[in-house]
């Protein structure tokens, strides 16, 4: 969490190595690491070094490939090179080559011969020429009625089909690595790097750069060419994400009483989301998925319970009574474009904990490799990580990992300890930073604000400054499914829902779902688990409700009789308010 900077991501080893943020390097050529086409050996030294730092390596170049490796034989280093600015693919170690467009109409390169145009270079999908060719290049293209565009380099005249530019080769080259733009630092000089650096996590300027550029880019470098880009790197290898421009990282939980957004980074410790039943903990979850959406996070959510099957831009596996396969969630997570939620209500706690730990370790691996999925959420955290099982977590300490859950305490102490950053929520907040305060080692927190209306409290474990009061964001979906008739109207005297209890000392009806949830929270507890362990909540979801899932899960928690009471409420409230769009339930 953080208003200000990146700066204080740890680096701490997931299964024996270090996890990094930025996992490669996407460099133009002439102008950049080249100065009149020759690219320094110091320049090449530190490419080198951060490729043996476990990073990749991309040359993203307007220059045909034939000349490209003609002039510079050391392009073998890299794990891909983009030419043609966007439209040519290609892997050194294989020699592999992909055409990314169109190739150029044959008609169109001898309209342009025949206005003088020249000198031309034809390559795979580009064709090339020089200013102050552009207006006869215009006219040629308007003749011809085709749907080209014109990039301009430094006095270079770059003619491609629509829509391929060297962000769009970047992107082809990263799918083949099976990286993220988010992950990638990208530099350059001229006006057709501008799309390169828009693209990519951490866009960089070396010195020379054209003015444009330099205001556009993250960082601007001291160094010119070569020298820049060798900066670049050692920089890269030092700070590794403390490079990340925050608004283009962060994921935004509120604003604080000043005004100033609050952000959560992958990079930035993991966090703990926790409160009472309630509280608003799976609107916050919610709202905090959308964001990820929106800025092309990829996400993974362990859900328990079923709370967020039909939650947008994502693809959930398992139902309530299918298990989610194993093996397809783990080929779902390698695929670099989806967002997952993996639901294991069907499964047993024991079940639902050795899926949840063969996930993490396939996420640890995932991120140690690709980056991806930048988060992993983790709802119902005291069941998945409990605290009797205190075996080692599967995630690390850098971040990216947010567990959330209504019993803190509940939680295994080493789960707790990698904690940074700790939203609390509802009744419990001030318990909710002691328990935290004490799993870490950490000072509790003193000076701790009141929250008001809407808000919670975000406290940073490290920092000596006080808990924040935030105004949290909401999200603009309802990830459950309706307001009907069963949950605000009237079934009637002879369907509603009598609660009588074990001895019918009372008569208690409920003619509508959100009075029955009212009901069931007053009744005392013999009362409320008579009627649980006899079935009357499954029968009466499936006969009057007419829910069948509502009533099998209510038949599920009735037959966990390890539950306490005070569980076994919430979980049928929880499944109740899930269906039914009641007030926001963590």
């Amino acid at each position: 969490m953080t208003t200000k900077n990146a700066a204080d991501s740890r680096q701490i080893n997931f299964e024996g190595a270090p996890l990094v943020y930025f996992l490669a390097l996407a460099t133009d050529f002439d102008g950049t690491i080249a100065h009149d086409g020759v690219v320094a050996a110091e320049t090449c030294a530190a490419l080198e070094q951060l490729k043996t730092s476990g990073r990749r390596l991309i040359l993203v170049t307007g220059r045909e490939l034939p000349e490209l490796l003609r002039i510079f034989p050391q392009a073998a280093m890299f794990d891909r090179v983009v030419a043609e600015n966007g439209a040519l693919l290609f892997d050194p170690e294989t020699g592999r080559e992909t055409l990314l467009s169109s190739p150029p109409p044959e008609s169109f390169v001898a309209r342009l011969r025949a206005k003088a145009v020249g000198p031309i270079s034809v390559g795979r999908g580009i064709v090339a020429s020089w200013e102050p060719h552009q207006n006869a290049v215009l006219d040629a293209i308007r003749e011809a009625g085709l749907e080209l565009q014109i990039v301009f380099n430094k006095g270079a005249i770059m003619i491609l089909p629509p829509g391929v530019n060297k962000a769009s080769g970047l992107a082809a080259a990263l799918r083949d690595l099976e990286l993220s733009p988010h992950n990638v630092v990208a530099v350059g000089d001229a006006e057709n790097d501008h799309a390169l650096l828009a693209a990519s996590g951490c866009g960089a300027a070396v010195a020379n750069a054209v003015p444009a550029v330099k205001e556009m880019a993250d960082l601007q470098l001291s160094g010119d060419h070569g020298a820049g880009v060798a900066e670049l790197a050692g920089r890269m290898i030092r700070e590794d994400a403390g490079l990340a421009p925050l608004p283009r990282h962060g994921i935004r939980i509120g604003v604080d009483r000043q005004g100033a957004d609050v952000l959560l980074t992958p990079f930035g410790g993991n966090v703990l989301i926790a409160g009472g039943s309630g509280c608003g903990k799976s609107t916050l979850a919610t709202a905090l998925s959308e964001r990820m959406a929106e800025k092309r996070f990829e996400f993974c959510i362990i859900d328990p319970e079923g709370d967020y099957v039909d939650l947008e831009h994502a693809v959930f596996i398992g139902t309530l009574r299918s298990p989610p396969p194993a093996g397809e969630a783990l080929k779902l997570l390698r695929d670099d474009a989806v967002n997952l939620v993996v639901n294991t209500q069907a499964l047993h706690r024991h079940d639902r904990r050795l899926l949840a730990a063969a996930v993490l370790v396939q996420v640890g691996r995932l991120r140690q490799r690709t980056g991806r999925p930048h988060w992993l959420l983790i709802d119902e955290a005291h069941e998945v990580l409990p605290a009797k099982d205190e075996a080692s977590v599967g995630f690390a300490d850098e971040g990216g990992t947010i567990l959330v859950t209504a019993y803190p305490h509940a939680v295994a102490a080493d789960a707790l300890r990698r904690i940074a950053v700790v939203v609390a929520m509802g009744r419990d907040a001030h318990e909710t930073l002691a328990c935290v305060a004490k799993a870490t080692g950490a000072a509790r927190p003193t000076g701790i604000p009141v929250p008001g209306p809407g808000e919670v409290l975000v406290w940073r474990v490290a920092s000596p400054e006080p808990p924040l009061c935030v105004k949290i964001s909401e999200p603009a979906q309802f990830h459950r499914r309706h307001r009907g008739k069963y949950a605000l109207g009237d079934v009637g005297s002879f369907r509603s829902f009598y609660f009588r209890g074990p001895d019918k000392a009372m008569n208690l009806p409920a003619r509508n779902l959100y009075r029955f949830i009212e009901i069931a929270d007053e009744v005392d507890d013999p009362t409320f688990e008579h009627h649980l362990r006899a079935g009357d909540y499954a029968a009466w979801f499936r006969h009057v409700i007419r829910d069948e899932d509502l009533a099998d899960e209510a038949a599920r928690i009735a037959r966990d009789t390890s539950l306490p009471p005070q569980e076994s409420r919430r979980q049928i409230r929880k499944a109740v308010w899930r269906r039914y769009a009641a007030p926001a339930e963590g």
